[in-house]
């Protein structure tokens, strides 16, 4: 009997490691899209993205810049570059539905490339 509790007791210590190791990972690639796209830097993300074994539209909605998200992280920063291409990367169904142009006209930066690009995609 005390042989499985100890057994248990391992596996459970095991996945909580494994576990916390992931999130930090996640906090660490986020950190790093996040720094890429105020540099207005394609490159490094598409490098990093492919390093990862992860696509852009599967990660969006759970990474966060400075309260923004990529999208509107990339229009602050002036980033156009990396924002079209975040843009092509996403579902039309998500760029639509996002609130990003409504954001852009409440904040002064309807006139941003990046808007451009996402009014062109989601056809709005």
């Amino acid at each position: 009997m005390k042989l499985s509790t100890l057994l248990f007791t391992l596996s459970v210590s095991s996945a909580a490691l494994l576990s916390s190791h992931t999130v930090n990972a996640n906090e660490q690639l986020a950190a790093s899209i996040c720094d890429y796209v105020g540099a207005d830097d394609k490159s490094r993300i598409r490098k990093k993205l492919k390093e990862s074994r992860v696509k852009l539209r599967n990660i969006y909605a759970g990474i966060s810049c400075g309260g923004n998200n990529l999208i509107r992280h990339a229009i602050v920063s002036g980033a156009d570059g990396v924002g079209e291409y975040i843009v092509k990367q996403l579902p039309k169904s998500d760029l639509a539905a996002g609130g990003d142009v409504a954001w852009a006209d409440a904040n002064g930066h309807s006139g941003s490339a990046v808007i451009a690009a996402l009014k062109d995609r989601a056809g709005l």
